[in-house]
């Protein structure tokens, strides 16, 4: 047995041991977020175990590896529980240090009720769950994508809008099929016809990550413009992927508010 400050150290080898944060979650429940110095109501508090590394940590050991964690945390009520959460759930804590100096971390959660969520089926799966369809506020997807699910060959605007009527089948609330440098094509649950957006037309050097690049802008404008039509939104967010496609890279390649001209904010 060896000693590391003050604490003795033991000879068990492990299968698993993880460096990371302790966190506990202090999360609310809101019919929507608060503005800059509002108070609201909300209708359900809990408070929970979190932090990325303690996280990891206790999923390995639930699945039946030898885990420990090494971490420090406050010696405070949190403290002492989050050393007891970890004993639960059979995760070594001769490495989880408490010190007098610092609080254990807690992170302010605030869950809006009124979020809207928009469906990737990337990498698609022929069989995709229902409830996964009826959950989706937008569905989002490629051409290749929309062909696997629905069964239907997709090639142009008029083959996409087939494909996003039996995606509304489904369930979806509002269906978006891209085409590349054929654009987008929306359709939404209200509406008997779709709406092509054309794609803006550049030199494409490198379209890795040009959907993400698509679907971050869809998810900007949907929480930053919610009174925005759709179809805006498909038309803004196309012309960001855009700039993406334009240099070299995935995430590098991903342009900054600063670089994308006034009138897409």
């Amino acid at each position: 047995m060896k000693t590391f400050e003050g604490k003795i150290m033991s000879d068990v080898a492990f299968d698993v041991v993880v460096v990371g944060s302790c966190m506990t979650d202090l999360v609310s429940q809101a019919p929507r977020l608060p503005k800059a110095g509002e108070t609201i109501h909300g209708h359900k508090f809990f408070i929970g175990f979190g932090g990325k590394g303690a996280n990891q940590c206790i999923q390995a050991a639930r699945l039946g590896v030898k885990t420990a964690m090494i971490c420090k945390v406050g010696k405070d009520f949190f403290g002492e529980n989050y050393i007891q959460n970890f004993k639960d759930n059979d995760v070594h804590t001769d490495f989880v240090w408490q010190t007098s100096d610092a609080a254990t971390g807690a992170a302010s959660i605030t869950v809006n009720d009124a979020v809207k969520t928009i469906f990737n089926p990337a990498p698609a799966v022929p069989d995709l769950d229902y409830s996964f369809y009826r959950v989706s506020d937008v569905f989002c997807c490629n051409e290749s994508e929309a062909e696997l699910l629905t069964g239907y060959s997709v090639n142009n605007a008029e083959d996409a809008h087939r494909a996003a009527e039996e995606l509304l089948r489904r369930g979806c609330a509002a269906v978006i099929i891209t085409l590349g440098p054929q654009g987008c094509v929306v359709l939404k649950a209200q509406d008997k016809t779709s709406t092509h957006v054309p794609s803006t037309a550049v030199k494409a050097v490198d379209t890795t990550g040009a959907g993400d690049s698509f679907i971050g802008a869809l998810a900007f404008y949907m929480a930053h413009h919610p009174a925005m039509p759709l179809e805006d939104m498909v038309h803004k967010a196309n012309q960001v992927a855009a700039v993406s496609v334009q240099a070299v890279g995935t995430q590098t390649s991903f342009p900054f508010k600063r670089d994308l001209p006034a009138e897409l904010f």
